[in-house]
This record gives C-alpha cells, structure tokens and sequence, in this order.
C-alpha cells in the first residue's frame, strides 16, 4: 500500500535516464513556475524524458522540460511550454553542483517531479555520469536475469 501512495505523489518522471546515466547523489530542489505552470503540473500534463539542468549566470536552470497548455487560461495569461526555469537550492549545494559539472564533467539530470507533504512542487535531480555501452548491455542483461527470477518463483508458489 506504501509503494502506491509513493507513486501517486510523482507527477513526471524520467525512466530513460537511469538507464542512459549512473546516478550518483540525488538532490531534492525546488523551481520558480508561474501559476498556469503548477495547474498543469497538478493535471500531469508535464513531460522531462528530454530535460537536462545546466549552470548559466551563476544559477542552475532547467532546460528542455516539456509543461504543456494549460487549457482553461486565456491566451495572454499562457506560459511557454519550453523554457528555461530557475532551480532553487541552497547556496552551498548549488555551488557543489557547479563545480561538479565544470571539473569532472557530469550531468545533472531530472529525474522526477513531485509534490512534498506541503504541497511544493520539488524536483529530484541527480548527479549523473554517461553509462558506455556495454554498462547498458549488463543492465538489460541484469534486468532481464531478475524478471526470470520472479517469474520462475510465481511458477513455482503455483504447483
């Protein structure tokens, strides 16, 4: 009953990277959205399998996240689907980030939106290194290995 109350709360996720990256530490952050931008994050109309954060300016963004129309605003009350948002985090970690990504050339990677016990819309990012192919072949290969498993135990409670 806990995993479905756990999967009920993320809004979008990204299931593509931890099959593209080795996610190192993750980090809970929050974004600057506009109001149109939370009714449709709360409808699920989000999307950030192509979503990837940078630094700019001396603050981290968030690039490529696909949030939908919102239907119901008029069109001068509409926000642009894709554009880059503000995350926001402590000074110390935004720094740590910053020069994770200059220094030993990581990605920070979106991996899921959500919404806390309060009622914020936070954004779990990872810290992520490309995986190489053969790493993705043993992950497939591991995948696979495990559903077998499963399958072979279901069978077996049957007989």
């Amino acid at each position: 009953m806990n995993n479905r109350i756990e999967a009920q709360k993320y809004v979008a996720q990204n299931r593509k990277a931890r099959f593209e990256f080795a996610i190192g530490e993750k980090y809970e952050v929050g974004m600057v959205l506009t109001g149109t931008e939370v009714k449709v994050l709360r409808a699920g109309g989000v999307s950030i399998a192509e979503a990837y954060a940078g630094p700019t300016a001396g603050e981290i963004y968030l690039f490529n996240a696909n949030f939908g129309e919102y239907k119901q605003a008029g069109s001068h009350l509409q926000h642009a689907a894709i554009r880059p948002r503000k995350l926001l985090m402590h000074k110390s970690q935004r720094n740590k980030l910053i020069g994770a990504v200059q220094r030993e050339g990581v990605s920070l990677v979106p991996l899921s939106i959500y919404f806390n016990d309060k009622g914020k819309a936070k954004l779990e990012l990872g810290v992520a290194k490309g995986r190489k192919k053969e790493d993705k072949r043993a992950a497939i290969k591991d995948r696979d290995w495990k559903r077998e498993q499963a399958r072979a135990m279901k069978n077996k409670g049957r007989e």
